[in-house]
């Protein structure tokens, strides 16, 4: 199993920040690894809605289905799953100064033959979490990210 955590503050409202979280097919502004993400299906976002992403990651093209499986005001979590890998991503938002704090963790669990990848994916999803957080940062935040102690 591989978790990465990342905690960093942006210069927008928590509530603002949680409503922006909660639309997964925002992932295409912020997850470098995101090549596309759309809904499937209609209606209000809510627990239980779902979407459909695809990412490259080391060269390779995986596709997802995402599923929010909490949306609370200072918490959202996704789950992924596709044959080889289960996927947490879960964020926290709380209030820091004028803004909101972030902390931001994936867990990724590999199955099957993919399992034997676990200690570079280790590496890579370490990169990929310094990524997603100049990316998350800069998409909610006219500033540069400030991360917290």
């Amino acid at each position: 199993m591989v978790r990465v955590q990342r905690v960093f503050e942006v210069d927008k409202p928590p509530a603002d920040v949680v409503r922006y979280l909660s639309d997964f097919s925002n992932t295409e502004e912020w997850d470098p690894g995101t090549v596309a993400c759309w809904r499937m299906g209609e209606g209000a976002i809510g627990v239980g809605a779902r979407w459909h992403n695809v990412s490259k990651l080391l060269g390779s093209k995986t596709e997802l289905t995402y599923e929010l499986t909490r949306l609370e005001p200072d918490r959202v979590t996704f789950v992924g799953t596709n044959k080889t890998a289960r996927t947490v991503d879960d964020l926290s938002v709380s209030p820091a100064g004028s803004g909101a704090r972030i902390t931001y963790r994936a867990t990724i669990e590999l199955v099957g033959w993919a399992k034997v990848a676990e200690p570079l994916m280790k590496l890579v999803f370490e990169h990929l979490g310094n990524a997603v957080v100049r990316s998350l940062a800069g998409v909610l935040s006219s500033t540069r990210p400030r991360h917290a102690k």
